[in-house]
């Protein structure tokens, strides 16, 4: 029997949508925003998705450590929409939807939804690592976008 849940986050950050698109439908850059992430490799797209990859995460259960590796897939990415699907055995499933839009004053709204399916017994810790992992990754994610502050001009 499988269980599924959803959770959603809102980001704004100083960037176009664009460039946000361009950030986060990259996995290969999410070591840098995604706590979970110790390994991102780009594979040939999967039949149906733009981008496909393999990705390690490492995780903690009370004393035990240990890496997973997953599937995901890039379905859509457009400046305005990204929507990805992850795959891990047993049963889990990942989805992100993510809206992007422009606002004034050179900002972006990033609107994200994730839906996680896995089986029941695994379910609780499977959502509560996602959930913490995706919302430390938007804490990170103003701050990945936002340009390097210019340097004074010399004198």
């Amino acid at each position: 029997m499988l269980s599924s849940d959803t959770f959603s986050y809102t980001v704004q950050a100083r960037s176009s949508p664009a460039e946000a698109a361009a950030l986060l439908s990259d996995l290969t850059r999410q070591g840098e925003l995604h706590p979970l992430i110790v390994r991102v490799r780009r594979v040939p797209p999967r039949p149906g998705a733009q981008a496909s990859y393999t990705i390690n995460d490492r995780l903690v259960a009370g004393p035990l450590r240990f890496q997973t590796t997953y599937h995901a897939d890039v379905l859509i990415s457009e400046a305005d929409e990204i929507v990805m699907v992850a795959r891990q055995w047993p049963a889990t499933t990942v989805r992100n939807h993510t809206r992007l839009r422009a606002e004034p004053d050179g900002l972006v709204r990033i609107d994200v939804e994730i839906t996680l399916t896995a089986p029941t017994p695994l379910f609780r810790y499977a959502f509560r690592q996602a959930r913490a992992a995706h919302l430390a990754l938007a804490t990170r994610l103003g701050a990945a976008l936002e340009p390097p502050p210019s340097e004074p001009p010399p004198t």
